[in-house]
């Protein structure tokens, strides 16, 4: 549910939010719903409330418990039952709904105007009967006295048609080329049909004669108003007896007392779009009228705005559930949005509990976005060059700034900064290399490695006075460097691995530096002196700068394996802790029928026997022919020997194998055998050709 507010008048959208496919089971919709969030929060008034591409027009019943709409693709009427709160059923259509109508209190009479000019009946139980007017239609009425429908289209003429007798009557000549809409009035039944050339025609349908007619065209031409074509009618509604509202092609509402030829009000949309719907709301004397992108509710007294909707997709039709603060549209859109506005009345009866819904939510402080406004200071004013808009009625005044319209906001926006786009791709360039920087190693400063300390200082010039120590050059008081030696993310850490790495190697480069130092110190005391004479010191100088350069190696080398004990160290550690912390269960073993428990140690030995290869297993098994011996369960010993063979079967035993070895040595010779079939095939049974042994 979505809650927006426009003139102060709270509008509660009951359609808002995601909904789920069709072809999703019931089970993956449940569990769809359990999880997000959305669909959770959302409010699903009545089941399946939606067309399967576009819905065309929407109508309630007059008592109030049926919803019908009809959309496409494929065309088809749906009717809702709000006592159910469900579909009841679904009709599908040999074509495209141009406009219906419902002649009963409930869904049992319907009738609809098709696009190819069939004129389809349907009853309670379907399709009733269809019968075909001459032209294309565009709307119809039905007038309940004499029982007759009234068609108006691309034709002159007005076709009536009288389900009494069932046959057409005589067609009603108009002035028009061309038929655009008709209603009839409720009280005293006049026939009105809006034209093509932006008039209006009345007929008395007892005499069959005009009685009237009036310029809409001509009246709805103001001097705001941007002509682009001759107005026609594209929308009518009576309301009582003398009331008529008419909707222009260019984006007007004309409202007409019928004494009178010029309108008492006209009211623009300033779209410049077709008026699709004209309502009345008696109870505060509104007009609700829509276009395709906006619904105005206004006062039709003096014109003032009540409240507006603005859908987020194209309104074909706009339909009030009576005397209630309901309504419902039919849109470009699967979803028919249902609008609950309490300022204009209670919920229905069906529904009731959204009144103690909408109470809870008024009394939950929340604070109002207005989805259609900018907030603006009057810095941002004077930065777009509007400060002489303070005082208009394009800025309301809120707090410390002032709203105003979001398209005008864009539009100035765009004409006094053109490279606002250019900046904000240059911010968004500049944080990606931010992002990136902070994935590189970081810079870490240590004071003592950028410059010496004021000992050093001293060392280098020790006859210098302290004001002359205060002239030099500091890094610290350099604006273009203090920072880095005040933040505390720039301190080198000299516990961290990288720094007890490179500190070796630092520190060769700080001992470097002191031995320069101390020659420069010495060289500069001996240059004072008088007698200048070879430094004593240099020798020595000389000598530790011929030390190897590179003794930092081993350092580096012993901080590596410290690195590596206090790692297995922290392993070794950590795997205690976690063995402390784990839980045993103990373990239970279900022995097989037919076999004997003996003890662990032998149901491990068959283990690891089992995953042992053929090879190791074969010389485990010959290793324990000699002897095996395994514990039992209550402790005892068994011990298995192999007896040894006595002298006569060992001299049998080798006189075998020396016999199966001579076998083996001697030789057969087939070369006396003929290779053609001759007597060892055809001659005789082949017994000259073998020989016996």
């Amino acid at each position: 549910m979505q809650i927006s507010s426009v003139n102060d008048v709270k509008i509660y959208n009951l359609s808002h939010g995601k909904s789920l496919p069709e072809w999703l089971s019931d089970r993956k919709k449940r569990q769809l719903q359990k999880k997000d969030v959305d669909l959770q929060r959302r409010i699903e008034l009545i089941q399946d409330f939606e067309m399967p591409t576009v819905c065309t027009s929407i109508k309630v019943s007059k008592d109030g418990q049926f919803i019908l709409a009809a959309g496409t693709y494929k065309p088809r009427i749906r009717c809702y039952d709000t006592y159910q709160l469900s579909l009841k059923f679904e009709r599908c259509l040999d074509s495209d709904v141009v406009a219906f109508d419902i002649l009963s209190d409930d869904y049992s009479k319907l009738v609809f105007l098709h696009c190819d000019r069939y004129i389809e009946f349907h009853s309670q139980h379907g399709h009733y009967y269809k019968t075909r007017i001459p032209k294309f239609g565009r709307d119809f009425s039905y007038h309940y006295p004499s029982c007759d429908l009234y068609f108006v289209g691309t034709s002159s003429e007005v076709f009536r048609l009288n389900l009494e007798q069932g046959r057409f009557l005589n067609s009603l000549q108009t002035d028009a080329a061309e038929n655009t809409v008709c209603d009839i009035n409720p009280v005293h039944h006049l026939f009105a049909t809006g034209t093509s050339e932006g008039r209006v025609e009345c007929w008395d349908p007892r005499v069959r004669n005009r009685v009237g007619m009036l310029d809409c065209a001509l009246s709805s031409l103001t001097a705001e108003t941007e002509v682009h074509g001759l107005p026609s009618v594209s929308a009518l509604k009576f309301n009582g007896s003398l009331t008529m509202a008419v909707g222009t092609s260019t984006g007007q509402v004309l409202l007409y007392d019928l004494r009178s030829n010029q309108p008492l009000l006209a009211k623009d949309h300033f779209y410049n779009l077709p008026i699709k719907s004209l309502n009345f709301h008696d109870q505060l004397d509104l007009v609700v009228s829509a276009d395709s992108k906006i619904i105005k509710i206004w006062n039709k007294d003096n014109g003032k705005i009540f409240s507006s909707i603005q859908p987020q997709t194209n309104i074909n039709d706009v339909c009030i559930y009576p005397h209630s603060g309901m309504l419902f549209t039919a849109n470009e859109d699967p979803k028919m949005n249902t609008f609950y506005i309490p300022a204009l009345g209670p919920a229905p009866r069906w529904c009731s509990f959204l009144d103690n819904l909408t109470e809870e939510l008024e009394e939950s402080p929340e604070s109002t976005v207005y989805d259609d406004y900018k907030f603006v200071t009057r810095k941002d004013l004077e930065n777009l060059g509007l400060s002489h808009l303070v005082g208009s009625s394009l800025l309301r005044a809120y707090m410390h700034g002032f709203f105003m319209d979001i398209r005008l906001y864009h539009k100035v926006k765009s004409m006094a900064n053109p490279f606002a786009y250019e900046e904000y791709r240059k911010d968004k360039i500049r944080q990606k290399i931010e992002e990136s920087r902070t994935q590189r190693v970081q810079v870490k400063v240590s004071v003592e490695l950028v410059f010496p300390t004021a000992s050093s200082v001293k060392k280098i010039s020790p006859l210098s006075s302290f004001s002359k120590l205060q002239a030099l050059p500091s890094i610290l008081g350099d604006d273009r460097f203090k920072v880095m030696f005040e933040n505390p993310d720039y301190q080198v850490d000299e516990q961290s691995e990288e720094f007890r790495l490179l500190n070796p190697i630092v520190s060769k480069v700080g001992q470097k530096r002191k031995k320069k130092l101390r020659l420069l110190a010495q060289q500069y005391e001996h240059a004072v002196a008088e007698d200048e004479e070879e430094p004593e010191g240099r020798a020595s100088s000389e000598e530790e700068s011929s030390d190897d350069d590179k003794s930092w190696v081993e350092e580096v080398r012993e901080q590596r394996r410290l690195l590596r004990q206090e790692g297995r160290d922290r392993q070794r550690q950590e795997r205690k802790e976690a063995d402390r912390n784990t839980v045993l269960h103990p373990q239970f073993y279900q022995i097989k029928a037919g076999e004997e428990f003996r003890s662990f140690k032998d149901m491990v030995r068959k283990q690891k026997l089992q995953k042992a290869s053929l090879e190791d297993r074969l010389k485990l098994e010959e290793l324990s022919e000699a002897s095996n011996m395994a514990d039992t369960a209550v402790g005892s010993k068994q011990l298995t020997f192999t007896l040894k063979k006595s002298e006569k079967q060992k001299k049998q035993q080798e006189a075998e194998r020396e016999h199966h070895e001579e076998r083996k040595k001697l030789r057969r010779s087939a070369g006396h055998l003929s290779s053609g079939r001759g007597r060892g095939w055809g001659g005789g049974r082949g017994r000259g050709g073998r020989s016996r042994h």
